[in-house]
């Protein structure tokens, strides 16, 4: 392993293992809610904060998506057609 020591702090770069462990904690209900919002913000360390905020893409698009279906009446159509298939 590489010794980035020579770095500053807010500079030094992740390991793999500190990728997954963040995956899991961002992955937690509320918990992960608060951490994924403190860690975007925060500048102690410039790889952390991105990696926080590239989780936030998909939680923008999925947002994106159901305001269209909402915005063009498709979503009280999907959500009739599951309703449907449910009480079969």
């Amino acid at each position: 392993m590489k010794d980035y020591s020579y770095l500053p702090a807010e500079h030094r770069p992740l390991s793999p293992w500190a990728y997954f462990g963040y995956t899991i904690l961002f992955s937690l209900p509320i918990i992960g809610l608060i951490f994924l919002i403190i860690f975007s913000i925060s500048g102690s360390n410039i790889n952390r904060r991105n990696f926080a905020r590239s989780y936030w893409c998909p939680v923008v698009l999925a947002l994106i998506v159901v305001i269209i279906f909402i915005a063009t009446g498709l979503g009280a159509t999907i959500f009739d057609a599951i309703k449907g298939a449910l009480n079969m």
